[in-house]
């Protein structure tokens, strides 16, 4: 798109064109009185004459451009500004170090819990449109990662740096609850939801998830829970004497509690058990969350005005040079 900020400095247009009509349409007095030019009809104008024609154009040309510099010429380019109630979703992602686990596999390579979580999360965040997203991270502590905002690079860029043990080696379900319900009361919603995602069974915190369950349902928090692999023994990789070496360690997983405070809010539980489930997971989130986003159009604008003004400088010095020189006329 194109636009002038002060588009009145164009009405200094119209004197300046003016002048120029006025200037041709002049009748010059004769410098030379013959009594016929009849003999002279057979000589040709030369390209300088006709060129001398030009002279007069070429300075209203520089001033044209110099008052179009003044009206301040702007190229936009379109963008989208997404002004809606939107929905806003915390993610509660478990760091704990069961998520160390080894039983998950992309392009048959085998990953962690967390890994899979972070690729299958980051594809979920760029779909989303208008919805405000905030991180809350969770082990033996929890805490915001991120609150709750529009920007989802910056969503994409902190979940990428997450890292296992960031919030202790062990599972507060019910504080990553209390905080994610603290992160959506900073922001007024007319839906709110939590992404409740974990591999163990809550064994740490301050605020126990039964109560913290009572505050969401209470608040009409809706709390979407996923078990993330399989309970059991799962493969580890850790460091020996000789070097690192896989062992299979023992993990627990409450799915009876994670039923339950999605129950209890109103939400889904899901069970991913390798990477096919956990995309298969986020993409019925993602249908069951989409929200209704009313879009306005702005455009960011970029200053032109130096371009015509450069231009409009080169036509006057031009006009100067050719009409002291070659053009110049003598009364």
């Amino acid at each position: 798109m194109f636009r002038f900020a002060t588009p009145w400095f164009l009405l200094l247009l119209i004197p300046c064109w003016g002048f120029l009509i006025y200037t041709l349409k002049k009748k010059k007095p004769e410098a030379i009185h013959v009594s016929s030019l009849e003999g002279l009809s057979t000589v040709p104008v030369s390209l300088g004459a006709r060129l001398s024609l030009f002279i007069p154009w070429l300075k209203v040309a520089a001033i044209s451009f110099m008052i179009l510099a003044l009206a301040r010429p702007q190229s936009g380019e379109e963008k989208i500004n997404v002004m809606t109630e939107g929905v806003n979703i915390i993610l509660a992602l478990d760091l704990s170090g069961s998520m160390r686990a080894l039983d998950f596999k992309r392009d048959n390579q085998i990953i962690t819990r967390l890994d899979a979580v972070k690729g299958v999360v980051a594809d979920f965040i760029m779909e989303r449109q208008g919805d405000r997203i905030g991180m809350v991270v969770f082990g033996s502590n929890a805490f915001t990662q991120l609150p709750l905002t529009r920007d989802y690079n910056t969503i994409a860029f902190m979940l990428d740096r997450l890292k296992i043990g960031a919030a202790g080696p062990r599972t507060a379900i019910g504080d990553a609850i209390g905080i994610s319900l603290k992160r959506l009361k900073d922001v007024e919603s007319a839906s709110n939801i939590i992404i409740l995602l974990t591999d163990g069974k809550s064994n740490a915190g301050q605020l126990s998830w039964q109560d913290a369950i009572e505050i969401a349902a209470q608040r009409k928090v809706k709390i979407h829970t996923i078990g993330v692999g399989t309970t059991g023994e799962a493969p580890f990789l850790v460091d020996g004497v000789f070097g690192q070496r896989y062992v299979y360690q023992r993990v627990e997983m409450d799915w009876d509690a994670l039923k339950t405070i999605a129950q209890k809010t109103s939400g889904s539980f899901f069970q991913a058990t390798d990477l096919a489930s956990l995309e298969k997971i986020y993409k019925m989130i993602d249908g069951l969350e989409r929200t209704k986003v009313e879009v306005e159009k702005w455009v960011e604008y970029k200053e032109l005005y130096s371009t015509f003004l450069m231009a409009g400088l080169m036509m006057f010095l031009a006009y100067l040079i050719l009409n002291h020189t070659r053009f110049m006329r003598i009364p």
